[in-house]
């Protein structure tokens, strides 16, 4: 018999809560957060436009994980609190400060001073080896920790990620040192093209916390209530001292991996039509619009104020200096090693030639 583990739900596909459920999130955060989500597929779809036109890089949407992304990171102080994404949470960075059209303009190539993280901004770059930023996390968590301050790391990965090498370490490290971190591993059912069922035989990625000796919990990725209950209890427990915990949140992919990916290939596409109908943003909707706090005035206004805001964050990014062939080496190093030095003078000295 497979060992399994109780998937966590608070908020039905219907709006409504479960019976027995409360929501922990106030009328006005419910806001704040499907504002985020609304956001955050809003602006997918901007960068997949403009990649289409060749004006941004490969771009990886967060179309049908925006519960996990944002539930999570609603859990979090900015103040105190550090995020180490993957490379589909960019807009967990920008509500913990990281301004977008930075974010935007390093999308768009220019990758200079001017986009650098912000003074005082807790996150750390967006890594796209997959889970090579989680033992980064744990070792900031760590340090945290041996400072004696009372900030949580939280830590994103997903479903392929978690086959990794550095998955198993860095939770290994994070359960012997008790280490102040969460992980989020977002169970998008894909790893690119790989199905989950391909991937492991567990019956749970939730379960694999507990030979690392701290809890896993599974939750509905769809739905917003959910992750956030499940987050904010993982963040208390790691800001009390209590250690780590693994949160598997089960969602799936809307859209491609990234845009040099073709789901059509691979994909049932009844899977994609089930999916839609488990939609975390219409959920968040649903439910907002049964507590008379939501209907189609105040849904366009809050879409076209978002779609402004996105708009100017993409003027802005666009007008960023482009990056000139000496500034690939800035940034890099204090001290630039010899071979860097060579490699750049040669650079140099060719795009100056006629």
């Amino acid at each position: 018999m497979k060992a399994t583990t109780a998937r966590r739900s608070v908020l039905k596909e219907d709006g409504k809560l479960r019976n027995g459920a409360k929501s922990s999130m106030t009328d006005a955060a419910l806001i704040e957060a499907l504002r985020w989500m609304l956001t955050s597929r809003t602006y997918d779809e901007r960068a997949t436009a403009l990649q289409r036109q060749g004006l941004y890089g490969v771009f990886s949407p967060a179309a049908g994980q925006e519960a996990s992304v944002v539930g999570s990171a609603m859990a979090l102080d900015r103040a105190r609190d550090w995020i180490v994404p993957q490379y589909r949470e960019l807009i967990a960075l920008v509500r913990h400060g990281y301004p977008l059209e930075r974010l935007a303009a390093i999308g768009m190539g220019r990758i200079t001073q001017a986009t650098r993280i912000p003074d005082g901004v807790n996150v750390l770059p967006t890594q796209v080896a997959l889970a090579a930023q989680l033992p980064h996390a744990v070792g900031l968590a760590w340090g945290l920790k041996l400072q004696k301050k009372d900030s949580v790391v939280m830590t994103y990965v997903g479903d392929g990620g978690s086959s990794e090498g550095d998955f198993h370490e860095a939770l290994n490290l994070a359960g012997v040192q008790q280490a102040p971190v969460v992980f989020v591993l977002q169970n998008n059912q894909w790893a690119i093209s790989t199905p989950r069922h391909m991937q492991s035989a567990t019956a749970s990625f939730a379960l694999r916390a507990a030979g690392y000796g701290f809890p896993g919990v599974e939750v509905d990725g769809n739905d917003l209530l959910a992750v956030y209950s499940a987050a904010s209890e993982a963040v208390n427990r790691a800001r009390a001292g209590e250690g780590p915990t693994l949160i598997e949140s089960i969602t799936y992919r809307m859209s491609f991996h990234n845009t040099t990916d073709n789901p059509s290939l691979y994909e049932d596409p009844k899977q994609r039509d089930e999916a839609s109908r488990r939609d975390p943003i219409d959920r968040v909707i649903k439910h907002l619009t049964l507590k008379g706090l939501w209907n189609d005035e105040r849904d366009g206004e809050i879409r076209a104020s978002i779609r402004a805001e996105i708009d100017s964050a993409l003027e802005k990014a666009a007008a960023f200096p482009a990056v000139t062939p000496g500034q690939l080496f800035d940034d890099i190093y204090s001290d630039l090693p010899e071979r860097a030095r060579r490699q750049r003078e040669e650079l140099l000295s060719e795009r100056s030639q006629p």
